[in-house]
């Protein structure tokens, strides 16, 4: 069954969207090569959940980063070389 559209998480998501089109090396300094396309799906599929559990819709540099992680098929279980990375929105921990 089709989610039923929700304006505040549809305009969050345009927002998020439309800041990363906007500047495309912040989009490539996470995602790298990924197909952005999957990425914004991965985002705006995660905002709709919270949003369907009642929590907060925008999405928290944790969260962000699970999906990063995610479409750069990261598994967190394995282990890393590094603990911290360092990105342009700042050190990332693997923890």
């Amino acid at each position: 069954m089709a989610r039923m559209k929700n304006i505040d998480v549809e305009i969050y998501f345009s927002q998020l969207k439309n800041f990363f089109e906007n500047n495309p090396n912040d989009l490539i300094s996470l995602i790298g090569k990924t197909d952005r396309d999957i990425f914004y799906d991965k985002l705006k599929h995660l905002a709709y959940t919270y949003y369907e559990k009642g929590d907060e819709i925008q999405l928290t540099n944790h969260q962000l980063m699970g999906v990063v992680l995610e479409v750069l098929d990261i598994n967190r279980d394995k282990p890393v070389d590094k603990t911290f990375f360092e990105t342009k929105l700042g050190k990332v921990c693997m923890n």
